[in-house]
């Protein structure tokens, strides 16, 4: 009889969960995993000279719009990086990411050598980078947006419905050292919905998450982000037509 009488208990808290939009157990706190995904935006390719860069590790100058009322504190040295919010736009958990300038870094790195340039990193402010003269150009970025947002949406007959919405937008500007003057600046930034959002006026053709972390969304919006440094038009001209140096 007591065994019964708990799991009916159980049983009832599952269900005012579900009434409440709130996942059963769900932790107040979850450290997130966010990466670049190598070659997941197409058509960039080896389509850049063989001229060496160095990117440096990204200002972070975010300005937490998306977050709207959400705290954005850090959490243990763990950078806030979203919320997952019920049916009341409650928050139900906060997330958090690793180190996002070492993680920016090495992402554009990654598509440069992508792109078919010649790409390493360092932890060197950008005069001490351009002073060395050690590469054609050192990239610095500015991180002003990184965040996603997870929300419970209706019930249906298979369950709760999700839908994970994140932004990721940064400055760029790239140096031809020794000058400190950019060579090149431009905005990169992609807005990734799981499920996809449709059309104005259309119907939603599926409605079911790809991912089951916010953190693989967040990853999605930022490889697209990153890799979209290179599929600027201008850049890519500019860069095909300038001359290469030579370095000491």
């Amino acid at each position: 009889m007591a065994a019964l009488v708990v799991l009916a208990m159980a049983l009832g808290a599952a269900a005012c969960s579900t009434t409440t939009g709130r996942p059963a157990a769900m932790p107040t706190v979850s450290i997130q995993t966010v990466q670049f995904y190598p070659y997941l935006v197409k058509g960039f390719e080896n389509s850049y000279p063989k001229r060496t860069i160095v990117v440096i590790t990204p200002a972070l100058l975010r300005d937490f719009a998306q977050a709207g009322n959400a705290d954005h504190t850090p959490y243990q040295g763990h950078p806030a990086i979203g919320v997952i919010l019920d049916q009341r736009d409650q928050v139900v958990q906060r997330l958090y990411g690793p180190s996002l300038g070492p993680l920016l870094r090495d992402a554009i790195a990654e598509a440069a050598r992508e792109a078919g340039m010649a790409a390493s990193t360092s932890t060197n402010p950008l005069q001490t980078e351009l002073q060395a003269r050690r590469a054609d150009y050192v990239l610095a970025a500015t991180l002003t947006e990184l965040w996603v947002v997870k929300q419970r949406g209706k019930d249906t007959q298979a369950g709760p419905s999700w839908f994970s919405a994140a932004r990721v937008a940064m400055n760029v500007a790239i140096y031809k050292p020794p000058f400190d003057v950019p060579f090149w600046q431009g905005v990169s930034s992609a807005q990734y919905d799981d499920p996809a959002m449709p059309a104005a006026g259309a119907m939603p053709e599926d409605e079911t998450e790809i991912y089951s972390q916010p953190g693989q969304v967040l990853s999605v919006a930022l490889s697209r982000a990153v890799a979209g440094i290179f599929q600027h038009d201008d850049l890519h001209t500019l860069l095909l037509q300038d001359a290469p140096q030579n370095h000491p």
